[in-house]
């Protein structure tokens, strides 16, 4: 080891500023800089606007993919505060577009419930746009500031006047650090399909300026309508099941189907973000429903010949299940 590198001190240690530390290292807020974290940018703003649903306020969420491969996601929520935010001393909107762990689900009486766990939201894809234009409707007024890179390029202002609510974020990625700027319809739709069923009743549409390729959704059913898609291509064996119940301000949801195959398909939920490596809603909900089913077997006047024990496998054989949980602090 030379002298060089072996000298190590207080000298060495790098204060990043703002939004700086996303820039320089973007994979660890978006995963990755290629096409996955990509479509990351665009699930960050959706989930502003699914929070803002979620609370009650919002219920048309637009996504377009525009000719240029920017995207842009419009709501009708209640809009980005334009107040001034005290600690900080600026815009809200300001704040919310350039401080890591700033936003509204931090704070209980905004947010009773949101998505996500760090906060770290719309501030990651400013940092990682070449521009960023945000429109807010409030007030009768339409406000609007822009930025570059993270860097705000103009104040806070009224552009116009308008009769509707809610948010638009137009940006445009930076491929300055994103190996990619080429958004997929396909990804994108899965996810903003998803959503709208773990949503029911949020109208949510995405538009490709580039093919003209156009979706919309909307769930009335909630996840019954979700397990009812899932096996589109299987038959049935009933009607769906679904249970919802609320304590300790967790609201659960779960709806499951058996179908004719042998195949079980079970996803879980926690304020909309996909739990793939489980959680105590599966586990739990796993282990009422065996429990459930050797009770009914026991005490349910079935012939001697039936009322055997099952294990877990066996009566997952051909379920398909959503579980939905709604928490406010998930872990």
């Amino acid at each position: 080891m030379n002298q060089e590198t072996n000298n190590y001190n207080a000298d060495n240690i790098k204060v990043l500023e703002g939004l700086e530390a996303v820039r320089k290292r973007p994979s660890m807020y978006i995963g990755n800089i290629d096409i996955e974290g990509l479509h990351h940018l665009v699930y960050e703003v959706v989930d502003n606007s699914i929070d803002e649903a979620m609370a009650g306020y919002c219920k048309n969420i637009k996504v377009i993919i525009h000719i240029n491969n920017s995207v842009s996601v419009e709501d009708n929520g209640r809009g980005i505060p334009i107040g001034i935010q005290k600690s900080e001393n600026m815009p809200a909107l300001e704040v919310v577009m350039t401080k890591l762990h700033a936003g509204g689900k931090f704070d209980n009486d905004s947010y009773k419930v949101s998505g996500g766990l760090h906060g770290v939201g719309v501030s990651v894809v400013n940092a990682l746009s070449n521009l960023l234009e945000v429109e807010i409707y409030t007030q009768g007024n339409v406000y609007y500031q822009s930025y570059e890179k993270g860097i705000k390029t103009c104040e806070l202002k009224i552009i116009g006047e308008t009769e509707k609510r809610g948010t638009k974020v137009h940006f445009y990625p930076d491929t300055e650090i994103l190996n990619t700027d080429n958004f997929i319809y396909e990804i994108l739709i899965r996810r903003l399909r998803e959503l709208a069923f773990l949503n029911k009743g949020v109208k949510i549409s995405l538009k490709d300026e580039r093919s003209d390729q156009k979706d919309e959704f909307i769930y009335e059913g909630g996840l019954v309508s979700y397990v009812e898609y899932l096996n589109r291509r299987h038959t049935p064996l009933h009607k769906p099941i679904f249970i919802e119940g609320a304590r300790n301000d967790v609201k659960i949801e779960v709806a499951l189907l058996y179908n004719n195959t042998f195949k079980e398909k079970i996803f879980s939920f926690a304020n909309n973000i996909n739990t793939a490596e489980g959680g105590f809603h599966l586990v739990g909900f796993k282990a009422a429903l065996t429990r459930t089913v050797n009770q009914y077997a026991t005490n349910g006047n079935l012939p001697k010949n039936l009322q055997i024990k099952l294990g877990g496998d066996d009566v997952r054989e051909g379920l398909t299940a959503v579980i939905s949980v709604r928490l406010k602090a998930p872990q």
